[in-house]
């Protein structure tokens, strides 16, 4: 049922004034461009307003659950190193990055990349001390004309993280952001917001991940754009293990460049609501985008993926591999687009959806899409949805091994195919432990 538009206003409302109020404490920086634009950005939200089912965007995700839910949007907390030790992974070296509520904490992260190899700040700091370098990316790739939640972070981000790899440069370490949503206390919302710039002939691996604290309600609502210049190099790693209270909203914006090589993989594990928006420009000759994901609802969750790769010059390269296993009560959706533009000849581009269903009431929502306007290309896609293979589980347990057992191996092996493609090892690790316990609950 299309929510009422009563529940849009309460929280529209509370967001909208959230904005006026932080504008009269601005001063003279009210007059910069940044401003203007987040101007234009929250009268756009305004217009928009939330999506409901009849946007075909939105057709099966509604958004009615997280309108319902009292926020509170003080990002104030006390979280300390000790609050944080549960949820640390092992042995995870590098630069690691912590956002409580969507602000950085520089006394709980750690820094070791040289500033030769690449330049981290805040992005909040960034808006100060580099507005010129704001202003040439931000806004520039995320659509926030068509896409409200888009534009209510462009409007309301306040922090996040600003990443500059120079040219020629390899980045040894990898950066691991790490948002953290405190709802000990009270429900909480956060806006981050990322801009990551790759020079010419560089390399970086990242990562985000999503965890909560407390058992209350949480909304992220993340944008981060990402800029890859000539033969630049970046694998991408964004993983998600919330609680059954929260939602999450992420938008993930790339424009390449030639010969750039972008590696990408989403894993949902948890969260009550979960829409993953990836979108990839492919603006450039020899261009290559990878993109891989797994997510395993169950309970009454949703998990929504949804993916763009837009070829807008020759010679460019797609290949698209989603994989769900869905349980209990769950719902999924998959809604993969790719466009050939007129003068993108000789592209390769290709796309797999492929779900598991484990119980009568999971469900699975499926539609690709093909959008070819050049004639000398090659794109495929297709998406299948089924239960277990009973051969394969007649096999197993024929050979002695128990029901539950065999089950969980043929799942564990299914998600393989997504796992192994994390090369950050003590993450890899990290998440195989954690689909090992999911699917032997």
């Amino acid at each position: 049922m299309t929510p009422s538009y009563a529940s849009y206003n309460d929280f529209k409302d509370q967001l909208l004034a959230a904005f006026r109020d932080n504008e009269e404490r601005m001063n003279g920086e009210r007059k910069a461009p940044i401003h203007q634009l987040r101007r234009a950005a929250l009268k756009q939200f305004d217009q928009l307003g939330f999506p409901t089912t009849r946007n075909e965007e939105w057709k099966y995700s509604s958004v009615s659950g997280l309108l319902k839910q009292p926020f509170d949007l003080d990002d104030t907390t006390t979280v300390t190193a000790d609050d944080l030790a549960p949820l640390e992974i092992p042995n995870l070296d590098g630069n690691l990055l912590y956002f409580i509520n969507g602000r950085y904490h520089p006394e709980l992260s750690r820094l070791v990349s040289p500033a030769e190899q690449v330049k981290i700040t805040s992005f909040a700091e960034a808006i100060k001390a580099e507005p010129e370098l704001i202003g040439a990316h931000f806004a520039h790739y995320a659509d926030y004309q068509t896409n409200a939640f888009t534009a209510l972070n462009t409007a309301l981000a306040t922090d996040g993280v600003v990443v500059r790899v120079p040219a020629n440069t390899t980045v040894e370490q990898p950066i691991i952001l790490r948002f953290i949503t405190d709802t000990r206390t009270k429900n909480s919302t956060s806006q981050p917001r990322n801009l990551i710039v790759v020079g010419k002939n560089a390399e970086v691996m990242m990562a985000e991940s999503y965890r909560t604290l407390g058992e209350g309600a949480s909304f992220v609502n993340v944008v981060t754009e990402i800029v890859l210049d000539r033969d630049a190099r970046m694998q991408y790693y964004k993983v998600q293990n919330e609680t059954e209270k929260a939602y999450h909203i992420g938008t993930t914006q790339v424009s390449q460049k030639d010969n750039s090589h972008f590696y990408s993989a989403t894993i949902t594990l948890n969260g009550h609501f979960v829409r993953n928006n990836l979108n990839i420009v492919l603006n450039g000759q020899h261009a290559e985008a990878f993109m891989y994901g797994l997510y395993m609802p169950n309970g009454r969750q949703h998990v929504d993926n949804h993916t763009l790769v837009d070829h807008a010059m020759p010679n460019s390269y797609s290949n698209e591999l989603y994989k769900g296993i869905l349980d209990d009560n769950s719902t999924g959706v998959f809604n993969g687009k790719i466009f050939v533009r007129p003068d993108a000849q000789k592209t390769n581009a290709y796309q797999s959806c492929k779900n598991v269903v484990l119980s009568p009431g999971a469900s699975m929502n499926t539609k690709p899409q093909l959008e070819i306007f050049a004639d000398d290309v090659k794109c495929s896609h297709g998406t299948t949805t089924g239960q277990l293979n009973d051969e394969a589980l007649f096999y197993m347990r024929s050979r002695g091994i128990p029901k539950d057992e065999a089950r969980t191996l043929l799942l564990y092996a299914f998600s393989q195919d997504v796992i192994s493609q994390i090369k950050i090892q003590p993450i890899r690790e990290y998440l195989e432990r954690v689909v090992t316990e999911k699917l032997t609950k």
